[in-house]
């Protein structure tokens, strides 16, 4: 029985004429009916005819089981389809949204042994490259391989076009330069592939990674090293041991970074490798290599904003010797010291001393350690501690607003309150008469500092001092006119002021700093250098719109007393 289904058209020009009558025709659709179609037996890419009726909505075509090609409708009585690979035999069915129609006679599929033309294949090419295969059958080919001289196994090329005559692959990773191409296809049991000994070979050029000379040295994670050569850019990867390592590569020049992974601390010898061809061939670049990871945290050419509102201001003042990240002003509230802004200031006795239990033990470790520079009266500028003073902070913004306006301030208001982390200062004096202070200061502008530990910072708390260096001076702030020659007497700009200013920075737990005893209840120890200030005047009252470059050492495990 015939199905029917009806489709309201309604008349434009009915509706734009706004007539009280709208005209309605009904176009009937109906399951299509196949009465033939040729040829009856072809090859799988051939196009076979159907003709009957009600073609015009066939939306599938099937032959059997498999979903073919519709190439085209031509009318309502006559269409093309394509048979595909998977084709084997079977009646023809076309599908529209009526229904089916099914052919009464059976389509068998032919299988023809694709053949390519040697006269025709191109000489070589490099692999990953485009190749023009010509010949016979090809629209039957489900896969090409191309097997390397003296290899048994092939490896498969995408097939970019394909038609009767012609496929377009790109050249696959094969072993050597000569390759023997081969041509899978479907025989009506399986795939199979024409044989390899009557194959016709193309000649695969392999530009395989060269490096000039080198010597490796015992490299520390997080440096990076720059090896020459030729085509480097085919490098695919280099693996430090078992560890991946970043890669920027050019044709002539390769630059990788030793990646952090899990290495011990100190040194630890690996196998350097390149990988290239997709990961299919490596080079060792070094059976030997050492990884070192330092015993003390460090980090190089830090850049920090003294306060500043100006538009030239990155916004960036907070430093974390633990992470070694510059923190972004609008960070401190969610992100640095949410701590110091729940509590708002009742945390503290005075300048780096907390009031017994009221933050928390794990509040207090929550926050990571941080400290800052700032511009204050005097026309200097000074390290500080988060928790050394309640009116340095609100100086701080976290944007450019024209007129500073207390919403941009990084507590959020025009709010004195301190942060959390309690750090205390002593510069390091170059004219000092204590040998132990100006040795330490030579090992740091020589970047010996290997490690921060409690063999080469033994702490003293009775006597006030760390490595037989005194720290009775201990600060949570100390202005740069204690440790900087540059002339404040006049404000003016000087950027690319150079200078070596040490500190010896301590970190305290949540039991605080005591000016009785400085070296009292310490976490860990750090080293900051100071290298080089971009002094900046702001609004014509301070250095605040000042840049501090610097370097610092931080210990890479807390204090052991006990190893005293």
């Amino acid at each position: 029985m015939k199905r029917f289904f009806y489709l309201l058209v309604i008349s434009a020009a009915a509706v734009f004429a706004a007539c009280d009558q709208i005209s309605v025709d009904e176009i009937e659709i109906v399951a299509p009916v196949i009465e033939s179609f040729s040829p009856e037996t072809a090859p799988v890419g051939a196009v076979v005819t159907v003709t009957g009726k009600y073609l015009n909505n066939v939306t599938e075509a099937y032959i059997g089981n498999v979903q073919v090609d519709i190439v085209q409708k031509v009318s309502d009585t006559r269409m093309s389809i394509k048979v595909v690979n998977g084709v084997t035999s079977g009646v023809v069915k076309l599908v529209n949204p009526a229904g089916n129609g099914v052919s009464s006679q059976t389509f068998n599929c032919s299988f023809a042994k694709p053949v390519i033309t040697a006269s025709l294949l191109q000489a070589e090419a490099e692999m990953g490259d485009e190749v023009l295969i010509s010949g016979t059958g090809l629209s039957a080919v489900t896969s090409v391989l191309f097997t390397a001289e003296g290899q048994t196994e092939g490896h498969e090329a995408e097939i970019l076009v394909a038609s009767d005559d012609e496929i377009v692959v790109k050249v696959p990773y094969v072993e050597s330069e000569n390759a023997g191409i081969t041509l899978g296809y479907f025989d009506g049991t399986g795939e199979v592939f024409t044989p390899l000994a009557e194959a016709p070979s193309i000649k695969v050029i392999r530009y395989v990674p060269v490096f000039d000379a080198y010597t490796f040295e015992k490299t520390a994670v997080g440096k990076s090293i720059t090896l020459t050569g030729k085509y480097l850019n085919n490098v695919d990867k280099i693996m430090v041991g078992e560890y991946e390592a970043p890669v920027f590569k050019e044709p002539t020049k390769l630059t990788f970074t030793i990646p952090a992974g899990e290495f011990k601390d100190g040194e630890t010898t690996v196998a350097l490798k390149a990988w290239y061809f997709d990961n299919n061939e490596t080079l060792t670049l070094d059976d030997a290599f050492v990884v070192y990871v330092p015993f003390v945290k460090y980090w190089e050419n830090v850049r920090t904003w003294a306060q500043g509102r100006t538009e030239t201001n990155e916004y960036v003042s907070f430093f974390s010797p633990e992470t070694g990240i510059a923190y972004e002003n609008s960070k401190w509230k969610d992100v640095l010291d949410p701590v110091a802004l729940a509590h708002n200031g009742d945390q503290w006795v005075a300048a780096n001393t907390p009031k017994p239990g009221v933050v928390s033990d794990s509040d207090y470790d929550s926050v990571l350690p941080y400290f800052f520079f700032s511009a204050v009266s005097g026309n200097v500028l000074q390290i500080n501690s988060p928790a050394n003073s309640n009116s340095q902070l609100k100086n701080f913004y976290i944007s450019f607003s024209g007129t500073p306006a207390n919403d941009y301030r990084v507590p959020g208001s025009n709010n004195n309150l301190p942060g959390t982390p309690i750090i205390a200062f002593r510069y390091l004096n170059p004219a000092s008469t204590v040998e132990a202070e100006t040795a330490l200061i030579d090992k740091v502008l020589k970047g010996q500092i290997d490690n921060i530990n409690e063999a080469l910072f033994p702490i003293d708390v009775e006597n006030s001092t760390i490595a037989g260096i005194s720290v009775s001076s201990f600060a949570g702030a100390i202005k740069s006119d204690k440790w900087c020659d540059h002339q404040t007497a006049e404000l003016k700009d000087d950027p690319g002021y150079k200078t070596d200013a040490v500190f010896l920075a301590a970190y305290y737990t949540n039991n605080g700093y005591s000016k009785e005893t400085p070296a009292k209840n310490i976490r860990r120890l750090g080293i900051v250098h100071v290298t080089g200030i971009d002094w900046g005047v702001y609004n014509n009252s301070n250095f605040g719109s000042t840049k501090v470059t610097f370097n610092c050492y931080w210990q890479k495990y807390d204090y052991d007393y006990s190893k005293l």
